[in-house]
């Protein structure tokens, strides 16, 4: 369980970082935002809460004379909630890190806040690498991945396979525009072209005029600079459009074992995609 995997390791350098500092009342409350309801909710959500769970009980506080309880609550995908409930944890219930926290317009919110609040930041779901550049925060730390690994491993090898001409289906917001922008750089960077892009609302249902502008654009490699259910959306209605049959092909940009299995076999043949942690690829990897 790939959630598991990074949120134990990583909760183990906090945890263990905070029991030289001061905490709150004596026990380490972190706090689990997700998307526990929309597009994003079977990559992170029930699961990143189970996760966490699993990761303090592999910590196991007590052996360090420490306590510590979780807590959850969902953004729904919009930053205004996000940073009201990252405020009411902060201010009123003793929340002393927030984690997981996919769609990165949220995660730009709760930065902001912990940094006010003086909190620890932990990101293992929201993806923008601006996280660690333009708004750089030293209580933010990123982990898992952000749109610069994925474009520079996904995009490079896409262009190495000659898929050197591209057009990209965005999501709007900050997350889609990161990943467009990381991925394009990369494209140019090693000789390719990008013919056009297409931006999209977060949690689109239909996707038929948006694929129909990357099937005209001729391009070789349609770039999916989105995630969840909005990528799994792109995949699955791309058939009715004949995309594949007319020699392009799907870069997903994001894509994890969670959206293969949504998808099946069929679906997902010959997509390119980069993942940083595979749970089937050795024996550690199995345990």
């Amino acid at each position: 369980m790939r959630a598991a995997a990074t949120l134990a390791f990583a909760f183990g350098i906090v945890i263990s970082t905070m029991a030289h500092a001061q905490y709150t009342g004596g026990v380490v409350k972190i706090g689990v935002l997700s998307d526990m309801s929309s597009l994003y909710s079977d990559l992170t959500g029930a699961g990143s809460v189970a996760a966490a769970k699993l990761a303090v009980q592999d910590f196991d506080p007590a052996s360090h004379g420490m306590k510590v309880e979780i807590v959850s609550a969902d953004h729904q995908n919009k930053p205004d909630i996000g940073s009201n409930i990252t405020r009411q944890w902060f201010d009123v219930d003793g929340v002393d890190v927030v984690v997981d926290v996919p769609t990165s317009s949220v995660a730009f919110a709760v930065s902001d806040l912990a940094r006010e609040k003086n909190k620890v930041f932990l990101v293992s779901a929201g993806g923008s690498s601006d996280l660690t550049g333009p708004k750089c925060s030293p209580n933010t730390i990123h982990w898992t991945y952000d749109t610069w690994m994925l474009a520079h491993g996904t995009a490079a090898a896409v262009i190495k396979s000659g898929g050197d001409t591209w057009f990209f289906l965005t999501a709007d917001y900050a997350f889609g525009h990161a990943l467009e922008r990381d991925a394009a750089a990369v494209v140019l960077a090693n000789g390719g072209k990008v013919l056009g892009s297409v931006r999209h609302p977060l949690n689109t249902q239909d996707f038929s005029s948006f694929l129909v502008q990357a099937q005209h654009s001729k391009a070789k490699i349609i770039g999916l600079a989105n995630a969840g259910g909005d990528m799994q959306n792109a995949i699955k209605q791309s058939a009715d459009f004949g995309i594949a049959a007319g020699g392009q092909r799907f870069a997903g940009l994001i894509v994890s074992v969670v959206d293969v299995n949504a998808l099946g076999l069929q679906a997902t043949q010959g997509l390119a995609l980069t993942d940083v942690w595979y749970w089937d690829m050795n024996d550690a990897n199995r345990l």
